[in-house]
């Protein structure tokens, strides 16, 4: 049980790679008592062990309203940080950015919860010709048409130990030559340090009004992607050889990959990569909340440190 005087906050996603990060700061905000709900809640006392009394661990399916309903009993906050970017079988961009997203927020408004964080995504678009932009966008509607006034939140895209994103330009920076851009390497990116954006959600449930509002959370610098490996590089002591690569050919090795069982680089993500990753001018992002957000320039050696240790060992 929750100690006394916490609110309690249920992050649905809580194992994964933002979602244990907001436990980390919900853990670390004396306010709060964080429930980890997840499809595997032993990976939650594994992450996070048994000492602090005001950490809970439960099991949700989030196609079941019975199943969100129990995770989010005697909660004053719920975060969705869900998240899918590789479909497989039943599990899709619409079954979980829409269907789960709005059924997780009917559930939250039922049980009288306060404060509902909804992670999304940048440039999140109900009318994109992107499957999981489109999904997103459609995944926000649905969260405000049962929820008026949850709180959405946009990541650009996030970096840290253990991403997909920097962690994987560095591996192939460190064992090749020659790196491969996706077209000429002039998509815009401002990437978003992903500790910065759990502390952001975490202030926005300290929020004390009770409108709706959007948050973007974008890094202090927009890069093309040429510059962002140039930039990546250097800091790994690297000096590659970047090659252009057209997208259509790229296209086709996702079309490739998606036929093993862990793709390394799918369909949609080569579509991502054709689309500008930037903050919207005018919206509320990091320094509404009073974060200063952090640099890859910053970032970048802790991620080299810890890349070395793990080859190490």
């Amino acid at each position: 049980m929750a100690a006394a005087n916490n609110r309690l906050v249920t992050v649905f996603g809580g194992t994964g790679f933002l979602g244990r990060r907001v436990v980390r700061q919900l853990l670390q905000a004396t306010e709060y008592s964080p429930r980890i709900a997840s499809r595997h809640p032993e990976r939650g006392r594994q992450l996070f062990g048994h000492d602090d009394p005001r950490l809970q661990s439960v099991e949700v399916d989030l196609r079941d309203e019975g199943s969100i309903a129990d995770a989010l009993d005697s909660a004053y906050g719920a975060v969705n940080a869900v998240s899918l970017y590789v479909e497989q079988g039943q599990e899709t961009f619409h079954s979980v950015h829409v269907e789960s997203a709005r059924r997780l927020a009917a559930q939250a408004h039922r049980a009288d919860v306060k404060r509902l964080i909804h992670v999304s995504g940048i440039g999140s678009d109900a009318s994109s010709p992107s499957l999981y932009i489109r999904k997103r966008g459609e995944g926000e509607l649905a969260v405000r048409a049962a929820f008026s006034e949850a709180t959405l939140v946009r990541p650009a895209v996030m970096f840290g130990s253990d991403d997909a994103f920097l962690t994987t330009i560095l591996k192939l920076l460190r064992q090749y030559p020659i790196c491969p851009m996706f077209g000429r390497g002039l998509t815009k990116l401002q990437p978003a340090y992903v500790d910065d954006v759990a502390e952001a959600i975490t202030r926005a449930l300290l929020r004390t009004e009770t409108n709706a509002i959007t948050y973007e959370c974008a890094g202090p610098r927009i890069y093309t992607y040429e510059e962002l490996l140039r930039t990546v590089a250097h800091a790994a002591g690297r000096d590659p050889m970047l090659i252009p690569v057209p997208f259509a050919a790229w296209h086709v090795v996702g079309w490739v990959s998606e036929l093993f069982p862990r793709p390394p680089i799918t369909r949609n993500q080569v579509e991502l990569m054709q689309i500008d990753n930037v903050a919207s001018l005018g919206m509320p992002g990091f320094s509404e909340l009073g974060i200063p957000p952090q640099s890859v320039e910053e970032i970048i050696p802790t991620m080299l440190r810890e890349s070395s240790g793990r080859n190490v060992s």
